[in-house]
């Protein structure tokens, strides 16, 4: 459900993450959710040269993998700084050039300015005043600075078994549903990713480019599943959208390995400060 980021900047509609980093299944989630995109992102982070010296801002950091490939690239020159709303994962960044603050992106002026790099990866989907916080980061650009924001769709592929060819798989779906339920009613919205192009050119960047990815049929998207579904549990029984015993069996057909998960497309959209 990678429309359930670990990352965030501001709690949707001020009702609050659905997915607390404080909750026990957070860590197993980064964990996942690295697996699953950081090569995509790391792929762009090449395409768009980052080099050493670069300072870089991480937004919604949630983990330690992305902060750690850009302290590696920009070297003991450059610098990275890595924000998020809970920096409980912040022991493991902390190393010469790295700087984590605790800050709202939807809320909040930027740590500073004149960054070579900015990057959130599942972030905006989530923040109430995403408008604001994706023009702030615009803005904290030098001229020619990259703007790299990674979204997911959910809206456009709102499946988690495309093949549904049973009983467990229209479960598994029910299921995906529900959440998707959640995550609407904490303010995300489920269609942002297919926007970030036109966003970012009404930004004022140029050379604006984007693609697309989800994988299908991962171990990766079993162990974030699991994960996401025992974090949310209690507010899908609560809100009527599934009962214990369906979770339970979900979590078992998991577990068995019987499901072929997918995740929602991943939007990756890119452009320059002229």
């Amino acid at each position: 459900m990678t429309s359930s980021a670990p990352r965030s900047g501001g709690a949707a509609g001020g009702r609050g993450y659905l997915l607390d980093n404080a909750q026990a299944e957070a860590g197993t989630r980064f964990d996942a959710l690295g697996a699953l995109f950081d090569p995509s992102t790391f792929r762009h982070f090449e395409h768009l040269g980052v080099a050493p010296g670069w300072r870089c801002w991480e937004v919604g950091a949630g983990g330690t993998s992305v902060v750690d490939w850009l302290a590696d690239r920009v070297g003991p020159a450059g610098r990275v700084v890595a924000t998020d709303i809970d920096t409980s994962w912040a022991a493991g960044a902390v190393r010469p050039g790295v700087e984590v603050l605790r800050h709202d992106v939807g809320a909040d002026a930027p740590p500073g300015d004149g960054f070579d790099l900015i990057h959130a990866r599942l972030v905006l989907v989530h923040v109430a005043d995403r408008d604001r916080a994706l023009a702030a980061m615009a803005g904290a650009l030098r001229p020619g600075g990259r703007l790299l924001l990674e979204d997911a769709d959910p809206a456009a592929q709102p499946l988690i078994c495309l093949d549904e060819y049973g009983p467990e798989q229209a479960l598994a779906n029910k299921l995906r549903a529900g959440f998707r339920k959640l995550l609407a009613a904490r303010g995300a919205d489920l269609a942002y990713g297919r926007r970030l192009p036109r966003l970012l050119r009404e930004a004022g960047l140029v050379d604006v480019a984007a693609d697309a990815y989800f994988p299908i049929a991962s171990p990766a998207c079993d162990v974030l599943e699991a994960a996401t579904v025992r974090q949310v549990r209690g507010k899908l029984v609560a809100a009527g959208l599934a009962t214990d015993e369906e979770i339970d069996r979900h979590l078992a057909n998991v577990d068995a390995g019987r499901l072929d998960l997918a995740t929602s497309p991943m939007i990756s959209a890119w452009g320059r400060r002229p």
